[in-house]
């Protein structure tokens, strides 16, 4: 096992690269990618980070420099042929062969587009344009090379017996959180934490804690990298970035009957590439309410699921009620639980839902970035994302069931507001 301490010491982290290959990404990247391969790979689409926590100055605590040396190593990167014969022939979700000759031949030959860096006072504007199946695949290692330099700003100024307690600190605090988690019957839970993680050698010991402290009900990580040098399942199904660029295309002209079909064509497509528990329905991007209104009957005999915004145990009862009423057994479908996770809300989630229905969890942040309080706030996680904000020259929206994490140029937002049929809601804390 890596010391991770000593390996900050002694070579202060020059010689770690911060994404080592492009399958250190999240798995529904890849799945998300496959679909747009088939079916948009000419449309252009841009990508942007967006730091919903301004208090934190990305700028000033990271060298513009070696985030450019950082991001340039990324555009460096292909599939290794034992990567590649990973994808190519492991089982997923049960399936053999999940991905297309096609596509993977595009993929082993995928080197990432270039970047657009510029300094903006106190923070960075970053943005990725071009074919959507390429500028996609910048998401995840870009959050997790800005997250990662932003811990190395303040490592660097530690000795070496200050950084083996602090985290000494912080593999207690998780084995702790394990050790609350070991009581809870049917327990189901993977790492989501790849995006806003503190490194990724702190992610994968944290992925080894979780196997050797909650063995198979840990069931498996959405860090592809990870998945393969583990050995475990790979995790992910789909994110809110289909149905934003699909929703931008349909409602081109003022056709809002076009943008309101926009997220069952999504899913419509997705039951074409994918089955089983993969048919995964993410309600959220244009609010939960507003989806099942209109949802047609067939997306009712989906596997599950998940929750990514809102109060959770509200949106889980109306998701009971609606499957309800559409004729199907909640204890036959699964509900995955994704937003702001942390140990005490899993366990109200698990207390109230487990007997009700099959219940994933997927932990995120403060699984793979728990270090709040133990460098004061310098290393406390915040909320950072890189969104779509354009496709084909088009302004993309996401609404969310949380109205602080709303994305969009205002007129636009109004706009989907109004076709989508989304009320008041209550603005919520976001943590990460």
């Amino acid at each position: 096992m890596v010391d991770i301490a000593k390996r900050v010491y002694d070579h202060n982290w020059k010689f770690d690269t911060i994404v080592r290959s492009l399958l250190d990404t999240d798995f529904y990247k890849i799945l998300m990618a496959q679909t747009v391969f088939r079916r948009h790979r000419d449309v252009k689409v841009e990508f942007s980070l967006i730091n919903r926590s301004p208090a934190v100055p990305m700028a000033r605590l990271i060298d513009e420099g070696e985030l450019r040396e950082q991001l340039d190593h990324i555009r460096s990167l292909s599939l290794s042929r034992g990567e590649s014969t990973w994808l190519r022939g492991n089982t997923f979700y049960g399936k053999r062969w999940m991905f297309g000759p096609d596509f993977m031949e595009w993929f082993e030959g995928l080197r990432l587009p270039p970047y657009h860096l510029e300094r903006r006072g106190d923070q960075y504007e970053l943005t990725f344009e071009g074919a959507w199946p390429e500028v996609m695949m910048w998401e995840v290692p870009a959050l997790a090379v800005l997250m990662e330099l932003r811990g190395r700003a303040v490592l660097k100024g530690m000795g070496q017996f200050e950084l083996q307690v602090l985290y000494a600190r912080a593999m207690a605090r998780l084995w702790e959180k394990i050790e609350r988690l070991r009581p809870l019957e049917r327990l189901a839970i993977a790492d989501f934490g790849t995006r806003r993680r503190h490194s990724f050698l702190w992610q994968d010991w944290c992925v080894q804690a979780m196997l050797e402290g909650l063995g198979p009900r840990f069931t498996g990580t959405s860090n592809c990298l990870i998945a393969m040098r583990r050995e475990v399942e790979a995790i992910g199904t789909n994110a809110h970035e289909l149905p934003m660029v699909y929703a931008a295309l349909a409602g081109r002209d003022g056709d809002d009957a076009a943008l309101a079909a926009a997220p069952y064509r999504v899913l419509d497509d997705w039951r074409k590439d994918y089955d089983g528990n993969l048919l995964i329905v993410l309600p959220d991007t244009f609010s939960s309410a507003a989806f099942f209104a209109r949802a047609p009957e067939w997306l009712a005999g989906w596997t599950g699921v998940r929750i990514d915004s809102g109060d959770p145990f509200a949106a889980a009862e109306a998701v009971i009620e609606w499957w309800r009423a559409h004729g199907q057994n909640p204890k036959e479908k699964r509900i995955i639980f994704s937003d702001g996770l942390d140990v005490d809300l899993i366990g109200r989630l698990h207390a109230a839902f487990a007997h009700r229905v099959t219940l994933s969890f997927g932990w995120g942040t403060l699984l793979t970035n728990d270090f709040r309080g133990l460098a004061g706030d310098a290393l406390a996680p915040f909320s950072l994302v890189c969104k779509a904000v354009g496709a084909e020259g088009l302004p993309t929206v996401k609404l969310s069931d949380n109205p602080v994490k709303a994305t969009g140029e205002p007129a636009e937002v109004e706009r989907y507001r109004r076709v989508f049929g989304v009320g008041a809601q209550r603005p919520m804390a976001v943590t990460v």
